[in-house]
């Protein structure tokens, strides 16, 4: 097949380009001309905000099916687009964990057998272990020392893989504020997310906190960010989004860190209210962006609210459970709730009352349903800047 030089052609309205394309060979081959119109490719082609709307939105076919556990998230923007992201985490579904298995049990064996005289390095042990013998105090021990720990790693990696079966994550943004720039913002995040992801599997076989130190490390100072939102006037602009992240294991068991996010909220089936829960249970750090540890050595290249204590190096974890059937974990942003407002409290008290029984799916809808009526209030009080994206996330015990 060869591709010709363009050829240009009249039309009414339109600009047409062509290309001869010759198709088969030997005596059959034949010339033929496509042709595409520049309408073609403009509808072909989606805006910016229907692409970031698109890849920020997952589809009900990746949700996780956890043992005693029921879920589903639905998310609204203010406009065309928003900066709510929410994704479910379908470890089975996006990782081949079985492979990823076999692959740290053999780095595990690997590690243990020195490397043939002359031959290359097989791995970063390897590699590694190349530089030790160049240091003039190397030892035979200090080599059998260094496989041994190596090994060990990579046998606690499969270990912790074996986990990713029977549990699933759920991730939350919320840029500030709302339209195409909040959703690059959330979109920074997804991916930053998903990359570091990669990386905790391979070094851990599960997430630990210094993913999201590192999230949080992202955010602190960007310029694509900076530029847009007017730092290059002067302006201390940031990336800024809040975000919680976390894993729903069998029979309700929820482990989660928070940046800045709105505080999950339990409601009890048996008692048929949201139950409370001491502050110090619900472990907090500021939005992401806004804190870097003291002792961390780029502190200096970022700019920080406030300096976090260097006793504090990574995010602590927080801890739920959903004790009874029918409990149910609502997670949300603050176009649905700020997490304070106790009028909103009791409102949404009263939706998932009157909807508990129902499954996740039905209930998720009818909290955004009421978020929905009132905005429609506010509308009408010419409230406008109170309106944002909403969404709302259930994870229901059966």
């Amino acid at each position: 097949m060869w591709v010709g030089a363009p050829l240009l052609s009249g039309g009414t309205g339109s600009i047409w380009f062509g290309f001869a394309v010759e198709l088969g060979c030997g005596p059959t081959k034949r010339a033929s001309v496509v042709q595409f119109s520049d309408m073609d490719k403009t509808a072909a082609a989606p805006s910016i905000d229907e692409y970031l709307r698109q890849r920020l939105m997952p589809v009900e076919g990746s949700i996780p099916h956890i043992q005693g556990i029921e879920m589903y998230g639905n998310s609204i923007p203010a406009g065309t687009v928003g900066g709510d992201l929410f994704e479910y985490i379908n470890f089975q579904q996006r990782y081949d964990i079985d492979a990823r298995i076999r692959r740290a049990r053999t780095l595990s064996e690997e590690f243990l057998e020195p490397l043939r005289l002359g031959a290359p390095p097989r791995n970063s042990v390897d590699d590694h272990v190349k530089w030790l013998k160049s240091n003039p105090n190397f030892t035979p021990q200090l080599e059998s020392c260094y496989r041994e720990a190596k090994s060990s790693e990579q046998a606690r990696v499969a270990d912790s893989l074996q986990g990713l079966y029977t549990m699933a994550g759920v991730l939350l943004v919320d840029a500030q504020g709302h339209g195409i720039i909040s959703a690059k913002i959330a979109s920074t995040v997804h991916d930053t997310f998903h990359a570091l992801m990669l990386t905790e599997l391979d070094r851990h076989g599960r997430t630990t906190p210094e993913l999201f130190q590192n999230i949080n490390l992202r955010l602190a100072q960007s310029v694509t960010a900076r530029n847009a939102l007017g730092g290059a006037t002067g302006q201390n602009s940031r990336e800024i989004a809040t975000m919680l992240y976390g894993e729903i294991h069998p029979h309700g068991y929820f482990r989660f860190v928070n940046f800045g996010h709105p505080p999950p909220l339990v409601f009890s089936a048996e008692y048929r209210k949201f139950m409370k829960f001491p502050r110090n249970q619900m472990v907090q750090f500021l939005a992401l962006g806004l804190q870097i540890p003291e002792d961390h050595p780029d502190r200096k290249r970022y700019y920080s609210m406030e300096p976090r204590d260097p006793n504090t190096i990574s995010p602590d974890v927080a801890e739920l459970t959903l004790m009874s059937p029918g409990d149910i974990l609502f997670l949300y942003t603050d176009g649905v709730h700020d997490g304070y407002d106790e009028q909103e409290h009791r409102e949404l008290e009263d939706v998932i009352r009157k909807h508990y029984q129902e499954p996740a799916k039905d209930i998720c809808n009818a909290l955004l349903e009421h978020a929905v009526t009132q905005d429609d209030v506010r509308k009408r009080n010419g409230e406008l800047d109170l309106i944002d994206d909403k969404t709302v996330f259930i994870i229901k015990r059966t």
